[in-house]
């Protein structure tokens, strides 16, 4: 049995499915072979029970039995190629990963080409006959390979040629010309090319999808990171909040206390003057109790009614009937209560404003005004922080940025996304403007309050408005000296604070932000001198 399987090939017992040693070999009734488990998948996968080599189809599944005899020459030669593996491998000219020479008899040297005609792959020696006689030379060479067998089409033995686009499979020649005489045909090169460049498309757009999703871990990474820093900045804040808080309820409980006690010390000194004036009137009536009861006993009529004249008058009595010393602290209790709840809710408001102040002042941004937006009445500081009004048109190109109509500039920085906050110093002004623009907003004519506008103006000193649509007068207890603004461009948000006083003046909610911002700035006409102050871009000093 040696002798014979050694005489044997290897593709003799190979599987055409797995392309490996057989495995539980069985015959189908059209005589081909295959491993139990590979010819089962096969039916299972495909509709018609048919054979994948000579695509006999059988109308009911045929029955499988273990075909003995090719299940022991497979172990045969499984024996045999593991024992010869294990002796090559012990040999120097062994090197993984290269196609060797198959004709080299001792020392195997490099293959350099492999026919697809001969099945055999020839190092530079043994390839000399195909490139010196005639038939040799038009025999199919290409690169080596491993496995020509393989590149083999297993039913007419010819190179597998064409790629057959109707059933997607590799096809020989004769393969067009019988079972696949119908379909459509390009050769393998062409379907090669074709599918390498659907597959560069395919894995560029792995790529772009790995990049996506690197690109969102570090995305929510640094979300994480911002919202830990927001979570830290606000649990600090948080707890100066409710300390301030703890300390005023502690003094307010402190002032009860002193109340509670000095008003026990008033009814503990009205309770002894009480109790002394009653025992100063107990010691009276006692004297005249002593005089009666000595007069009572005297016997002597004529003794007694000259004695009785002269007994002592009844000395003067309080009536006690309603004297009570009570003391009740429950309305000194509610009035402290009623009075603290007031003290704290002021507090609770100004603390929760300049922690919010000092959190957006977080965000301040470095604004400069830009001169080519400028209205030709206004004038601005060379450093392009001051913007006042002037009495005298100033002779200024009319390109499409400028202001016409409005005394108005907007800044030059513009945001399309994310926080940004900054402060101007309004004072000395009696008439002012100021808040943020859409980019397309109307610069040649008068602006519309539904135009795309979020700012706040003051007019005669005192009248504060909210400005996006229908005016929203504001009452404001201070004259803000110097105003922050504050947007948050995701959330819609923009919040004017009264930065001395660490007081929120207003917030416009839930606006729809389509287009990137501006910041805008109007000072207003002169008013007769009257508000010739310059609006001033301050730098921005974190609130205590």
């Amino acid at each position: 049995m040696s002798s014979a399987s050694s005489l044997l090939s290897e593709d003799q017992f190979l599987c055409s499915i797995c392309l490996d040693v057989f495995t539980y070999p069985v015959t189908i009734p059209c005589g081909h072979n295959f491993c139990k488990k590979c010819i089962t998948e096969h039916w299972d996968i495909n509709v018609r029970n048919d054979c994948p080599l000579c695509k006999k189809v059988f109308i009911t599944r045929p029955e499988l039995h273990i075909n003995t005899f090719i299940s022991e020459m497979a172990a045969q030669f499984r024996q045999s190629a593991g024992k010869k593996s294990s002796s090559c491998s012990k040999q120097q000219w062994t090197n993984t990963g290269e196609v060797l020479c198959d004709i080299c008899t001792e020392t195997k040297l490099k293959a350099v080409k492999s026919c697809l005609v001969c099945l055999t792959s020839y190092c530079e020696t043994h390839l000399e006959p195909h490139q010196r006689i005639t038939g040799l030379k038009r025999h199919k060479l290409i690169d080596p390979v491993e496995n020509l067998e393989d590149r083999m089409c297993k039913k007419h033995d010819r190179p597998l040629e064409l790629f057959c686009k109707t059933d997607q499979i590799c096809v020989c020649q004769f393969c067009t010309e019988s079972s696949h005489i119908f379909h459509h045909f390009v050769p393998v090169i062409e379907e090669y090319e074709g599918k390498k460049v659907e597959l560069g498309k395919t894995e560029a757009g792995i790529q772009k999808m790995i990049q996506e999703r690197r690109l969102k871990i570090q995305q929510i990474k640094q979300s994480v990171k911002i919202s830990k820093e927001d979570a830290d900045r606000e649990t600090a804040a948080s707890a100066q909040v409710f300390t301030a808080l703890i300390q005023s309820v502690e003094r307010g409980m402190a002032q009860l206390i002193d109340m509670i006690e000095e008003k026990q010390k008033t009814t503990e000194k009205q309770a002894e003057d009480f109790v002394k004036e009653l025992e100063e009137e107990i010691s009276e009536l006692m004297k005249r109790s002593a005089e009666v009861e000595h007069l009572s006993r005297t016997e002597d009529h004529l003794q007694f009614l000259q004695s009785f004249p002269s007994l002592n008058p009844a000395p003067p009595t309080k009536d006690w009937t309603e004297v009570r010393v009570q003391s009740s602290y429950e309305e000194t209790v509610r009035r402290a209560v009623a009075q603290l709840e007031e003290t704290l809710d002021i507090e609770v408001k100004k603390l929760c404003t300049n922690v919010e102040l000092k959190r957006v002042q977080q965000y301040a941004v470095d604004v400069t005004l830009d001169s080519d937006t400028a209205s030709p009445y206004l004038i601005l500081s060379d450093d392009g922080k001051q913007v006042k009004c002037s009495d005298i048109q100033m002779n200024v190109p009319d390109n499409p940025q400028r202001f016409s109509v409005c005394n108005a500039v907007l800044g030059k920085q513009s945001f399309s996304s994310g926080r940004f906050y900054y402060e101007v110093q309004v004072k000395g002004k009696t008439k002012w403007d100021l808040g943020v623009v859409r980019e397309s907003i109307n610069r040649k004519g008068k602006i519309s309050l539904n135009s795309g506008i979020w700012v706040i103006n003051v007019r005669n000193e005192n009248e504060y408005k909210a400005l996006a649509g229908p005016p929203v007068f504001l009452a404001l207890k201070s004259k803000p000296q110097k105003v922050g603004v504050f947007v948050d461009y995701e959330e819609g948000l923009v919040s004017f604070y009264d930065v001395d006083a660490a007081v929120l003046i207003y917030s416009f909610t839930d606006c729809n932000f389509t287009e990137r911002l501006y910041l805008m700035f109007s000072p207003c006409n002169n008013d007769g001198g009257k508000n010739s102050a310059p609006l001033i871009i301050s730098p921005v000093s974190h609130t205590d």
